[in-house]
């Protein structure tokens, strides 16, 4: 199957899984996950419609982004893997959203950024909800109290949270758990659901789905 069967069948199930939850059309975003590929693949889903991309490395889409964006205006760029401060000044040079702040010391560093470049990014909280001591994230707990402060002291602009489930665990409580959490917290946008389970992340909330192999096919 060519790139732009497999995007339209993603696209697809993504409109038919809104259908299912009774949510109207179009309120899912369908964020393209492109790490570790090249520029001419991503070239293939611009072609084919697709405006927003994630990635997970500051430095690896430093060497594709700038040119692809320059090609086609509309790009949104999200940065959905973890970031160290140290990469903050071009992380906020280059993506459009970042879906990965989840303690003081990169808020900061963003909120920094963005002052010193004169940009406002839209940023996401990124949410442990399996507790795993291996995977970045705020813990459950905590999560409130860090997105108010993140936009009260801080004033970032944080408009929903994310979460990756265990890989070995059904993700459904996982999604059901950041819904309560971004009620708590007074934030609308829920990024949650990959390739394997973006379907049932629509029937919990999802606004925002990251689906990489599903489009791209096998890394």
């Amino acid at each position: 199957m060519e790139l732009q069967e497999r995007l339209n069948e993603v696209r697809s199930k993504v409109g038919a899984a809104e259908r299912d939850a009774g949510r109207q059309a179009h309120t899912v975003q369908l964020v393209a996950v492109s790490k570790t590929f090249e520029a001419d693949t991503i070239r293939l889903a611009i072609e084919a419609g697709q405006r927003i991309f994630g990635e997970n490395r500051v430095q690896e889409s430093q060497g594709k982004w700038p040119e692809l964006k320059a090609e086609t205006p509309g790009i949104e760029l999200h940065l959905i893997g973890p970031l160290q401060s140290n990469k903050a000044a071009e992380a906020v040079a280059l993506f459009d959203v970042i879906e990965t702040i989840d303690r003081e010391k990169i808020a900061r560093a963003i909120a920094e950024e963005m002052k010193r470049q004169g940009k406002a990014l839209r940023l996401y909280v990124q949410v442990n909800t399996g507790l795993e001591p291996q995977k970045a994230g705020i813990v459950p707990e905590d999560t409130a109290t860090f997105v108010n402060f993140c936009r009260d002291e801080l004033g970032l602009i944080i408009e929903g949270l994310m979460c990756i489930p265990p890989a070995e665990e059904n993700p459904g409580p996982h999604f059901a758990l950041l819904t309560k959490l971004a009620e708590k917290s007074g934030v609308k946008k829920l990024s949650m659901g990959m390739s394997g389970d973006y379907e049932t992340a629509i029937a919990f909330g999802a606004t925002n789905v990251r689906v990489g192999s599903a489009i791209f096919g096998a890394r």
